[in-house]
């Protein structure tokens, strides 16, 4: 069953254990491994602002339009074959097209 719960204590008896611990037994950094080392306060601000800034999806240009167009399948399988991004390219490669053209 997933989400079942495996600490038999309740809430109170957690908060109990938790605060009987004696603070000398708190967490003493010997020095030796970088990746044990405790985060300064800055460095937990830090976090916690770029993990609240890079949250969701990023901001669009707001320059776009959707629309619904029809391509040949060979035109999509060579865009597509590039990996991702490919509709930037093709919207760089109309872009291009349009420098050298003239819309009728």
């Amino acid at each position: 069953m997933t989400g079942a719960k495996s600490n038999p204590m309740n809430r109170k008896e957690v908060l109990a254990a938790v605060r009987a611990v004696s603070p000398a037994k708190d967490l003493v950094w010997d020095c030796n491994d970088q990746a044990e080392r405790p985060a300064t306060v800055e460095e937990m601000r830090a976090g916690i602002e770029a993990a609240r800034k890079g949250r969701g999806r990023p901001a669009g240009s707001g320059t776009k339009e959707q629309v619904a167009i029809r391509f040949d399948h060979d035109v999509l399988a060579a865009f597509r074959a590039a990996g991702p991004g490919w509709q930037t390219r093709m919207n760089a490669a109309l872009r291009d097209w349009l420098k050298t053209h003239t819309p009728a």
